[in-house]
């Protein structure tokens, strides 16, 4: 059947959760693409002998650009649309990703990682636009942790699939090869997508489940100076702020750190990483889940969303031990355990955009978002950067990570207290907060 097909008189369709697998392999891709970079870097360092903090600063480069990206790419959303606005990102990104082979310098890959960072930039304001337009609010959580798992399943393939693809054809093939697995997708999503209002595969009784949430106070756009006068927004800012540095410096540094405390080189990647990010896929899941079903039980949506974010910031707290444990195994499980809390923390903080803010302001805040997430990312490179090039023995090298696993481990008890200050209740903008005072 194509898109063109119509929908069997009286049948209640379930195409929404098509829609939800599409976007679940479009994070997937965008994980791949974005870690082949990482798990290469102890190979590109021996190839171009850059030091620790040559690689955090040209790692610092995709967080200048995402910041720009997120700040445009929710407005974007908000203007042309899902469809075509998740198109639009995904085929620069993939270019992106298969430009790093024509690069030898450091200011090429710098570029190139710009470049990536610009374009992947739309990929989660986009899943959750199209959260908020095909699910009710009470299905939502579950979605954003559905589409935060494809961001762990990226993190399970790439490596095993990176070390394969480098030790058979070289790391310039590696690069190309996983940049064109998303072009592969756009034809999908271009022959599958549409608005549920407008798509012949989804029946009057889906469409009507879809919208079954009570009418939005607020309808029309939102301009960005005045969703910047909103504490709602501000509290989704400033959780982003400080627990993307610390997701990010994970897919950055978790490969260097392994291979340099642990001995691990990239042929044995494999199965300490499939653990860790495995754990993710579980966390992103259920912190989805915990707080949807707690919703279930009578709780209110601001009790349901903090308390599973606060059983998630509890679980991030051993990370803080993983640079002085002397077993590998240990620090993988530490690891992943923060792994697992961050992306049911995260899935609950995506969640909340939608709980507090009308369907046409969610690109934008999500994007603003993303934004101070990156500004983050860059604060702690630029930290991670000074501190490598302070002290350059091994067991230097390990002081920094214990440095940084302790600024990680306290991140989400941080997000989660100043989100509650500038938000108590969570509380959905009403037409009154948007009167210019």
């Amino acid at each position: 059947m194509t898109a063109g097909d119509q929908t069997p008189q009286g049948r209640r369709t379930r195409f929404r959760w098509t829609i939800c697998a599409l976007v679940f392999l479009a994070v997937t891709i965008n994980y791949i693409d974005r870690l082949v970079f990482g798990i290469l870097a102890p190979e590109l360092q021996k190839v171009f002998r850059w030091t620790n903090a040559d690689y955090t600063r040209i790692a610092f480069w995709f967080e200048v650009a995402y910041a720009i990206g997120l700040a445009c790419f929710g407005r974007v959303l908000d203007w042309i649309g899902t469809r075509r606005g998740f198109a639009l990102s995904l085929t620069g990104w993939s270019l992106a990703a298969a430009a790093h082979a024509l690069m030898s310098t450091i200011a090429g890959f710098s570029l190139a990682r710009f470049l990536l960072g610009l374009t992947e930039a739309g990929v989660f304001p986009a899943a959750t636009k199209t959260a908020a337009e095909w699910f009710p609010r009470r299905e939502r959580a579950l979605v954003m942790g559905i589409f935060n798992a494809g961001s762990n399943v990226g993190a399970v393939i790439a490596p095993l699939l990176v070390p394969w693809l480098f030790l058979t054809y070289g790391w310039r093939w590696t690069f190309i090869v996983t940049g064109g697995i998303g072009l592969i997708w756009l034809v999908f999503w271009l022959w599958l997508y549409r608005a549920p209002g407008a798509h012949p595969r989804v029946s009057p009784e889906e469409l009507a489940y879809i919208h079954s949430d009570p009418p939005e106070a607020v309808a029309e756009r939102i301009p960005w100076l005045t969703l910047l006068r909103l504490r709602q927004t501000w509290a989704f800012i400033t959780a982003k702020f400080f627990t993307d540095a610390v997701w990010r410096w994970y897919l950055y540094l978790l490969p260097l750190f392994f291979n340099q405390n642990f001995q691990l080189d990239i042929r044995n990647f494999g199965l300490p990483f499939i653990t860790i990010y495995l754990m993710a896929d579980v966390g992103s899941v259920g912190g989805g889940w915990l707080s949807s079903w707690l919703l279930g039980r009578g709780w209110s949506v601001n009790a349901a969303r903090k308390f599973a974010m606060l059983v998630c910031a509890l679980c991030v707290l051993p990370v803080m031990f993983s640079a002085v444990v002397p077993n590998m195994w240990v620090a993988v499980v530490f690891v992943g355990l923060a792994a697992s809390a961050h992306q049911g923390f995260s899935s609950n903080l995506f969640t909340t955009v939608s709980d507090m803010f009308p369907k046409s302001a969610v690109g934008s805040v999500v994007g603003l978002g993303g934004t101070a997430g990156a500004l983050g990312a860059m604060l702690l490179l630029t930290i991670t950067a000074r501190l490598f090039d302070q002290s350059s023995a091994a067991t230097a090298n390990t002081s920094v990570y214990t440095t940084l696993f302790v600024i990680a481990g306290f991140a989400y008890l941080v997000s989660l207290g100043a989100m509650h200050v500038l938000s108590p209740r969570l509380q959905p903008v009403l037409p009154e907060d948007l009167q210019r005072r």
